[in-house]
C-alpha cells in the first residue's frame, strides 16, 4: 500500500459550523455592546458571552477529536506535511490580518493627518475648513470636543512586553526539553509559559481599566482610540487563544503525549506563540513608543 493510499480522510465534522456560529454571535454581541456604551444596555453582553461559550465548546470538541485521531495512529507523514502547510498558511493569514490594522494606523499618521493639517497642496483647504486642526500624533482631542491622554510606553505596556519576551524564551526551553526527551524540564518550562501568558492578560485588563476610568481613553476617542483598542484588543484575543493552546499542550504532556520525533501539535502551538510575541513587539513600538 502506497503512502498516498494511507492518507487519512476524517469523517464530516460539525465543528466548523459550530465555530462559525460562535464567531457570528461574538461579532453581533460585540458590535451591539460597543454601540450601547457607556450604558452597556441591550443584548450585546449576553450575546457576546454566548459566542465565547460556543467557541470554547468548539475548541474542546475539535481538539479532542484531533488528539484521538493522532493518538490512534491515523496520521501518516503525508498528513503531517498537510498540518504543517495548514499552520503556515494560517499564520500567514494572521500576518495579513494585523497588517491591515497596522496599515490603517500608518495611513492615519502619515497620510490623513498631515493632509488635514494642510500638508502638500492642501494649505488653502485647511485654512478654510479646518483652521484649528493641528497635525499631531496622537490625536488627543475627541470628536465631542473633549480631550484624552495617550497611553505611554512605560508602566504596564513595558511590563507586558518583558513578560511576552520572557515567555518566548521559556517556551523555547520547553521545546528543547521535548526534543531532548527531558519531560520534567518540558513540564516546568511550559507551565511557566502559561503563567506568563495569564499574567499578560491580567495586566492588559488592568491597562484597559486604567485607560477608561483614569485617562478617558475609549473607543470614542477618535482615530487614536480606535486604532489603539483595535490593535491591542485583537492581539489580546490572540494571546488568549495561544494561552488556551498552551494549556491543552500542558495537559497532553502530563498524559505522556508527544515524543522527540513526533510532536507537531506542540510545535504548531510554539509557532503561534512566537508569532503573537513578534506582533506585540511591533505593536509596542508603533502604538506605544512612536
Amino acid at each position: 500500500m502506497s503512502q498516498y493510499q494511507r492518507y487519512y480522510v476524517p469523517a464530516q465534522s460539525p465543528w466548523p459550523i459550530v465555530g462559525a456560529v460562535g464567531l457570528f454571535l461574538i461579532a453581533l454581541g460585540a458590535a451591539n455592546y460597543v454601540a450601547s456604551l457607556p450604558e452597556g444596555g441591550g443584548f450585546g453582553g449576553i450575546t457576546l458571552l454566548a459566542g465565547i461559550a460556543v467557541i470554547i465548546f468548539m475548541l474542546v470538541g475539535w481538539f479532542r477529536n484531533v488528539i484521538d485521531e493522532s493518538m490512534s495512529g491515523l496520521y501518516s507523514s503525508q498528513m503531517d506535511r498537510s498540518f504543517r502547510q495548514g499552520m503556515t498558511w494560517f499564520i500567514f493569514s494572521e500576518v495579513m490580518f494585523f497588517g491591515a490594522f497596522f496599515g490603517a494606523l500608518f495611513y492615519a499618521r502619515m497620510v490623513a493627518i498631515p493632509w488635514l493639517g494642510g500638508a502638500g497642496n492642501n494649505a488653502e483647504t485647511h485654512a478654510v475648513l479646518w483652521p484649528a486642526f493641528e497635525a499631531l500624533w496622537p490625536l488627543v482631542k475627541t470628536p465631542d470636543g473633549g480631550t484624552t491622554t495617550a497611553m505611554g510606553w512605560t508602566g504596564l505596556p513595558l511590563y507586558n512586553t518583558i513578560i511576552l519576551v520572557i515567555s518566548s524564551v521559556t517556551l523555547h526551553f520547553a521545546h528543547v526539553g521535548l526534543e531532548q526527551n527531558k519531560r520534567k524540564a518540558l513540564t516546568a518550562w511550559l507551565a511557566l509559559t502559561i503563567v506568563l501568558g495569564l499574567a499578560f492578560l491580567a495586566l492588559q485588563v488592568e491597562e484597559y481599566i486604567h485607560a477608561y476610568q483614569e485617562m478617558g481613553l475609549t473607543l470614542s476617542s477618535g482615530i487614536y482610540g480606535n486604532t489603539f483598542f483595535l490593535l491591542t484588543g485583537f492581539h489580546g484575543m490572540h494571546v488568549t487563544l495561544g494561552t488556551i493552546m498552551l494549556i491543552v499542550m500542558f495537559f497532553r504532556v502530563l498524559k505522556g503525549h508527544f515524543t522527540p520525533d513526533n510532536h507537531f501539535g506542540f510545535q504548531a502551538t510554539s509557532w503561534y506563540w512566537h508569532f503573537v510575541d513578534v506582533v506585540w513587539l511591533c505593536l509596542f513600538v508603533f502604538v506605544y513608543v512612536l
